[in-house]
């Protein structure tokens, strides 16, 4: 039986492939991480705009102005600076990343098979997805106490069940996460449409609500927590590289989403849109809140969930609550479902489609919070808070993070010059199985930073890991690749 071969076209600087038995019959293809059809990119500058709004208006955000000062010893100033600076900085690698997503329509596992190979591209794959996962059950928890605060505003039996009501929150919005990613990319653009204008409002309104009982120049006179005399820019620039570190991960696998763009001019000035401005105001509002919250509540509070749950008004408590629900719902399908989803299909494409790989996610976020579930619950004690947990992640994994984003960046504009064997990324025979200048690249950077942490002089090499991450994993990769040219690039052309 003759094979048929696959079919590239290509449609105003948008690529698609007729896939033929060639792809359909690799183990490496699937339906799911498919390129997408040309028809079926559909989402403009505004879709992409409400996508990142929906993703940066969270509790996370929320308490990041309190995380650099508490944490990294900055003022409220110079926690903002940081904020604002490291969202217009991130934009550099969303773009970038974003670009191959748009042009052959194809997931972030995918592109990963150019540079780490075709099966290598598993091992940044599955550190993308742990994280991803991670941040799945921070941001479930978030919302599962939204819920039970929700629920126990309109029934009063309910606020007796204490930490067991969060646990039955948590699974709530657990399932309804899942929910909402199965049923695929249309719902999610359509539930990130939704809540932007909603969290734009409701942002207004708990600034309406606080700036009688704040003062904003006794808040930015707030000294900063870092010892007496010490110079700002050590502190300033780690706190720089955590802020980064927020969206490193989105910075990966950006092409899971720009996949969906109708263009480049699309997907860049939706993210330009929709990042940076987000971020710095709702942590804005955040600083300005918590500072506001001891005179409207009685008692300093750095959530808006716990915030709002003090509001002696049933009604406003369960609007408030419906809102937030929105908002953390929006975050986390997009930001934390969507890639490990499509990194667990990578591992064995023709075996786990997406209904089971969006079933995996959520059983790995799950078992990732069973620490806090079993605390909730009151069978273990634990004083180790979630705000620690997400703080010290920031910093680590954008460590991780940083040199795959150089990796691919070199990779994709210098090294193959935007040019990709389409079908060959689905088959065996184009790009090698590892790609061990992915790897050595990936690994120096890993390994100085481990080593950095013991060490006093070179601790700055970990304190701003994403940058000397990615720097160095670029530099690195496109040395390995000048000295021997890889099989993947002598065969790599549209």
């Amino acid at each position: 039986m003759q094979q048929i071969r696959s079919q590239v076209t290509e449609r105003e600087g948008l690529y698609e492939l007729e896939a033929g038995s060639d792809v359909l019959d690799s183990p490496r293809y699937n339906h799911d991480i498919a390129p997408t059809k040309v028809h079926e990119r559909t989402w403009n500058k505004w879709h992409i705009s409400a996508l990142w709004i929906g993703m940066s208006v969270c509790v996370p955000t929320y308490t990041l102005g309190g995380v650099l000062t508490a944490y990294f010893g900055l003022t409220v100033g110079e926690a903002l600076l940081a904020i604002l600076l490291a969202n217009v900085i991130v934009l550099i690698p969303l773009t970038l990343n974003a670009f191959a997503g748009t042009k052959y329509g194809i997931p972030f596992p995918v592109l990963l098979r150019s540079s780490f190979g075709v099966i290598g591209s598993n091992v940044p794959c599955l550190i993308r997805a742990l994280v991803a996962c991670g941040w799945f059950g921070i941001q479930t928890m978030f919302g599962g106490l939204a819920i039970h605060l929700f629920l126990g505003s309109v029934f009063e039996g309910w606020k007796s069940l204490g930490g067991t009501g969060e646990v039955i929150g948590f699974m709530l919005f657990w399932a309804l996460n899942l929910w909402v990613v199965l049923r695929g990319a249309e719902s999610i653009k359509w539930l990130e449409t939704l809540s932007a204008p909603l969290l734009v409002l409701v942002g207004l309104g708990l600034l309406v609500w606080a700036m009688p009982n704040v003062s904003l120049t006794e808040l930015l006179a707030i000294p900063a927590k870092r010892p007496e005399g010490a110079s700002v820019w050590g502190y300033f620039f780690a706190g720089l590289t955590a802020m980064v570190g927020f969206w490193a991960t989105l910075s990966l696998n950006i092409p899971d989403f720009s996949r969906y763009a109708k263009s480049q001019k699309d997907q860049i000035l939706g993210q330009i849109f929709g990042l940076p401005l987000t971020m710095f105001l709702f942590a804005s509002l955040g600083v300005v809140m918590t500072a506001a919250s001891a005179k409207l509540v009685g008692v300093t509070v750095s959530d808006p969930v716990s915030l709002i749950g003090h509001i002696q008004s049933p009604v406003w408590v369960a609007v408030a609550m419906a809102l937030i629900i929105i908002a953390t719902l929006s975050t986390n399908t997009a930001a934390n479902i969507v890639s490990p989803t499509n990194d667990f299909q990578n591992l064995a494409p023709t075996v786990i489609n997406r209904t089971k790989a969006v079933m995996l996610t959520g059983l790995v976020g799950l078992a990732l919070m069973g620490h806090e579930l079993l605390k909730k619950l009151g069978l273990i004690v634990s004083d180790v808070s979630l705000e620690t947990v997400y703080s010290n992640w920031l910093l680590g994994y954008s460590s991780l993070l940083g040199p795959i984003a150089g990796i691919m960046v070199v990779d994709y504009f210098i090294i193959k010059k935007q040019q990709l064997d389409l079908a060959g990324l689905y088959r065996d025979d184009v790009y090698p199985a590892w790609n061990w200048n992915g790897f050595i690249a990936f690994g120096v950077p890993v390994v100085l930073t481990l080593l950095s942490l013991g060490s006093d002089v070179f601790s700055w090499f970990y304190s701003y890991g994403w940058f000397t991450g990615s720097a160095l994993g670029g530099l690195i990769y496109y040395g390995l690749c000048a000295m021997r040219t890889s099989p993947s690039v002598a065969k790599s052309a549209v």
